[in-house]
């Protein structure tokens, strides 16, 4: 009598059975397992172990275990490895060479070494200025692209506008992007902005860029500018004193309102 759950595999020959059963418990519970059944009964587990069996009566190099179906894609597959293999000796060979790898090529930046000892008379010595210097990105204007700042209401403010005599260089190069690189190098850096005072910059910038400035052409500022510069600022404090004192006009002048403010900061005291 055949037992439920087997089925006909027409990839062996006639009389072989074919059986997956789903296991029920542990941490592989839900997974399959399949199984071959030969016309007397006989149980096989494994490819190799129904190869062996087999032997040469049935040619199992494209027979797929887990469907029981011939799959000649899967046997050019395994030629196709099988011959990268032997274009490749030394390809799955295990490295025996038990010496520690060593680089060998020279670093590029400067990496500083400072050694420390308990002796009372040795001094520890550190250049602060190559201990503070890392590598910068080349092109890092470009992530800026795209940002804008909105004030609580979510509304953009507008950009303000720089000088005619700032203007970028390099790829891609935006005014946008030069006021926020500008805005960064001032904020990040202690050393004046001068930009990139090569002029061969702008020819090969991947080369001839200094990294410690934005990407904008060479400028300098004149006393003219910082004079209109300071008569701008004075402008601006005027009309906030000018808003201030009508403010306070405005509240002197209403003394209800007065009372009623200082009534209700009583309360909340």
């Amino acid at each position: 009598m055949e037992k439920p759950g087997r089925m006909d595999c027409p990839a062996l020959p006639p009389g072989w059975k074919k059986e997956e059963v789903i296991r029920k418990s542990g941490l592989s519970a839900g997974k399959s397992d399949v199984y071959y059944f030969s016309p007397s009964g006989k149980k096989f587990r494994s490819k190799p172990q129904l190869a062996r069996y087999l032997g040469n009566s049935v040619d199992l190099s494209s027979f797929d275990f887990r469907t029981g179906k011939m799959m000649p894609s899967k046997l050019q597959k395994n030629k196709q490895r099988l011959r990268n293999d032997a274009l490749n000796p030394n390809k799955g060979k295990p490295d025996l060479n038990t010496t520690l790898p060593i680089r060998q090529t020279a670093s590029i930046f400067k990496q500083p070494v400072t050694k420390v000892t308990n002796h009372p008379g040795n001094k520890v010595r550190s250049d602060p200025h190559r201990l503070t210097e890392q590598p910068r990105q080349l092109f890092w204007e470009k992530r800026l692209q795209g940002l804008s700042v909105s004030d609580v209401s979510e509304q953009i403010i507008k950009s303000m506008e720089l000088p005619k005599g700032l203007q970028g260089v390099g790829p891609g190069a935006s005014t946008e992007s030069l006021l926020l690189a500008v805005a960064s190098a001032l904020h990040t850096s202690s050393a004046p902005i001068t930009g990139q005072n090569s002029a061969a910059v702008e020819k090969n910038p991947g080369i001839w860029l200094n990294t410690s400035q934005p990407l904008c052409k060479a400028f300098m500022v004149t006393d003219d500018d910082i004079r209109k510069q300071e008569e701008r600022v004075q402008q601006v404090r005027k009309k906030l004193e000018e808003a201030l004192m009508a403010d306070i006009l405005s509240r002197s002048a209403d003394p209800m309102k007065t009372s009623e403010c200082k009534l209700e900061k009583g309360q909340e005291s």
